[in-house]
C-alpha cells in the first residue's frame, strides 16, 4: 500500500512533538525514520499505526482515510524492540495469535492458519523453532518470531520500531541482512524507526531523518551522506569537524587549508562554515602550517590526530596509518580536505538547530 502524510501535527502538553510533517511512500518501499531521541519519528510511528491520534493533518493509505480507521481496522503489523511475545505460548501459537483473533467473517479456518504458520516458519527459516517457547530462544530468534506474527495477517503496512536495538553488534548485523532480504520477497510497504545511521542506510530504500519534530531531509541513503541538506543532517551523518572559512566567487578560502579539492559552490561571498568528517581530511606536515599536532593515537589500521588552529579552532584528523610519516607532537602542518559540505554564516554547534531534550517529553510507547 501507499501512504501519504500531510501536515501532520501533534502535542504533548505545550511540547511540539510533530511540526507538520509531509511524507509519500510508495508501495513496497522500504524507509527508515532516522534521528536521535526525542525527534518524533516514534509518534510520528505510532499514529501511522493507530496507536495515537494527531491534532491535525491527513494519512491517508491506499486512497483511503486512516484517520477514520482503528487501529485494527487498518490491519498493519508492528514488531517492537523488545519482542513483545507471550511467553505461555509456543512460537507457533505467537505466530498464529494475530489470526485467530481476526473478527469472525475475516478469520481463516484453524488448517488455513496451521497452513499459514508453517509457511511462514519456513519463510523465516525458523522451521526447527516451531514448539519452543520465548524463553527458550535467543535474541535473534525472538525477533523473527516477531516478525512472523507480525507477517501473519497480511499487513498492509509493516511497521518496526527500533526492531534491533535489543540485540548485540553481530545479530545486528546478521538480521539487518536478513530483514532486507525478506523485504525482497515479500514486497510489504515497511517503515522502520531507528537511530543507528549504519542501520537505515544499510536496508533503507529511502531514509527520512527527522529533527525536533520536523523532517530534515527525504533521500537515498547516500544522498544523504554525501549532500545532506542542513547543519542538523551534517553533524547527524557524521560531518563533526567544523571549520569557519571564506567563501569568494564560489570558492572557500581559509588559512591553512588546501581547499582545491572543493567543488565550486553558488553562495553568496562572506563567512561560510565547512563540515567534514574527519577521515575526508588530509593531513599534510608543513613547516609554516598554521595547525599544530596535539595528539596522535593508533587504532593500527588509522591515526586519530589531534590538531589546534588559529582562533582557538581544535579538530580530529584520521588517517591510514601507513600513508603517514611519523608525526611528532606540537609539529606544524597544513590541511587539505578531500570532500565536506559548506553552509553559509560561521555556525556554532551550541546554537545549531537540536532536538528537543528528551526530559521535556516522552515519546509514548506500548
Amino acid at each position: 500500500m501507499s501512504l501519504s502524510i500531510a501536515n501532520l501535527t501533534r502535542r504533548f502538553d505545550q511540547t511540539e512533538v510533530l511540526r507538520g510533517i509531509d511524507l509519500d511512500i510508495r508501495q513496497g518501499e522500504l524507509v527508515a525514520l532516522l534521528g536521535p531521541s526525542g525527534s518524533g519519528k516514534t509518534t510520528l510511528l505510532r499514529i501511522i499505526a493507530g496507536l495515537d491520534w494527531p491534532d491535525a493533518g491527513s494519512l491517508t493509505v491506499g486512497g483511503q482515510d486512516w484517520l477514520r480507521k482503528t487501529a485494527q481496522e487498518r490491519r498493519t503489523g508492528f514488531v517492537f524492540q523488545h519482542y513483545a511475545l507471550f511467553p505461555h505460548m509456543k512460537v507457533r501459537d505467537n505466530i498464529a495469535f494475530g489470526l485467530t483473533v481476526l473478527p469472525r467473517r475475516d478469520r481463516p479456518s484453524s488448517p488455513e492458519i496451521a497452513e499459514k504458520v508453517r509457511e511462514l516458519l519456513h519463510f523465516l527459516q525458523i522451521d526447527t523453532l516451531a514448539d519452543r517457547y520465548p524463553t527458550e530462544l535467543s535474541g535473534g530468534q525472538r525477533q523473527r518470531v516477531a516478525l512472523g506474527r507480525a507477517l501473519a495477517i497480511s499487513p498492509q503496512l509493516l511497521l518496526l520500531d527500533e526492531p534491533f536495538g535489543a540485540l548485540d553488534a553481530q545479530v545486528r548485523r546478521d538480521l539487518r541482512r536478513w530483514l532486507r532480504g525478506v523485504h525482497e520477497a515479500s514486497q510489504t510497504t515497511t517503515i522502520f524507526v531507528t537511530h543507528d545511521q549504519e542501520e537505515a542506510f544499510e536496508l533503507a530504500d529511502r531514509v527520512v531523518v527527522m529533527g525536533a519534530g520536523r523532517i530534515e531531509q527525504i533521500g537515498h541513503p547516500d544522498e544523504i551522506y554525501d549532500h545532506p541538506a542542513s547543519d542538523f543532517v551534517a553533524r547527524f551523518v557524521g560531518l563533526t569537524v567544523e571549520l569557519p572559512v571564506t567563501m569568494r566567487q564560489g570558492r572557500a578560502e581559509a588559512p591553512g587549508l588546501d581547499l582545491a579539492a572543493l567543488p565550486r559552490r553558488a553562495m553568496a561571498d562572506g563567512p561560510a562554515t565547512l563540515f567534514l568528517r574527519p577521515s575526508d581530511i588530509a593531513v599534510q606536515p608543513d613547516p609554516a602550517g598554521p595547525f599544530h599536532v596535539t595528539d596522535v593515537a593508533s587504532t593500527g589500521a588509522l591515526l586519530r590526530i589531534t590538531l589546534q588552529g588559529p582562533g582557538d579552532c581544535r579538530l580530529e584528523a584520521e588517517v591510514p596509518r601507513r600513508t603517514l610519516d611519523r608525526l611528532e607532537l606540537g609539529q606544524t602542518v597544513s590541511l587539505r580536505p578531500e570532500a565536506g559540505r559548506l553552509f553559509p554564516g560561521q555556525q556554532s554547534p551550541r546554537t545549531a538547530a537540536a532536538p528537543t531534550p528528551i526530559s521535556a517529553f516522552k515519546e509514548q510507547r506500548l
